[in-house]
């Protein structure tokens, strides 16, 4: 499979509370890097200082740090932030290629270090942003997706392997909000973002 191919999110085995992930504009793919880049990966989020998420009064129990733009979620405040580090070159390279869009596209990067019982409540990324791009590493994960309807909520999940790519786009990024379910092993992701 080449880098630009991406796969339909499949069915989760039944019965399941959140329903079949088959969301238009959601892309996944394993294996995104290898073992050996993975923990390479690993060791550079660790050592880019990170902070404590902070959300109004609350702090998140993982840590994050931007680069290319930042969002504060105490002022509500966008603003150009630190250039991308090197090191991460070539896995926005790979990101780029596997959403179809030039690597410069990608103006933003997120990276997070998830604590013990870590996960991200249900939410959309900020309308500035267009394309997500997500890259999982360390852990296994459960992306949740909903979308409110009369009869109340549409559910989907994602099951994202360690070392995996998923790419929100249209329908599956504006329309649905999602979350990342706890879990209680050391987790980090690299998230790239281009503007509107």
């Amino acid at each position: 499979m080449t880098q630009r191919a991406a796969r339909a999110l499949r069915p989760a085995p039944q019965p399941d509370l959140f329903g079949p992930a088959l969301l238009p504009g959601l892309a996944y793919r394993d294996a995104i890097a290898t073992a050996a880049e993975e923990t390479e990966l690993i060791a550079h989020i660790k050592d880019a200082r990170l902070t404590p998420f902070q959300f109004q009064q609350w702090e998140g129990k993982r840590l994050t740090r931007s680069f290319g733009w930042t969002y504060d979620f105490q002022t509500g405040r966008f603003a150009p932030g630190e250039p991308m580090p090197d090191w991460l070159d070539t896995v926005r390279g790979r990101a780029a290629a596997f959403a179809g869009i030039e690597p410069d596209a990608l103006e933003q990067a997120l990276l997070i270090e998830y604590g013990m019982g870590a996960g991200i409540g249900w939410h959309k990324d900020r309308p500035v942003f267009e394309h997500v791009i997500g890259i999982s590493l360390g852990a296994h994960a459960t992306m949740r997706f909903r979308r409110r309807s009369e009869q109340g909520f549409a559910r989907a999940r994602a099951e994202l392997a360690p070392r995996s790519i998923y790419h929100m786009s249209g329908e599956a990024r504006d329309d649905w909000e999602h979350s990342i379910a706890a879990i209680d092993t050391p987790r980090w992701s690299i998230t790239f973002r281009s503007l509107r």
